[in-house]
């Protein structure tokens, strides 16, 4: 099957069809799965620190967010 062909049948799927190939597409290509083993426990500590700062109050404007992201994405 060509990629055309795999292409004019996932327009046929209904809407929904297509959002959820889409998601499933996405997630083995840049989910958890896709991560090495020390790439998954940073980012999952880089989450946790996101989520302290949060229930902390944290706030951030658009460019300290920007920056705080980074950090936390090890960037």
């Amino acid at each position: 099957m060509s990629i055309e062909q795999i292409e004019r049948a996932i327009e046929q799927l209904p809407a929904a069809e297509q959002d959820a190939l889409e998601s499933r597409l996405l997630a083995r290509r840049c989910g958890l799965a896709a991560l090495s083993e020390a790439e998954r426990a940073e980012l999952i500590g880089s989450l946790t620190e996101a989520e302290q700062d949060i229930d902390r109050g944290r706030t951030y404007n658009g460019d300290q967010l920007r920056q705080t992201l980074r950090g936390w994405l090890g960037k």
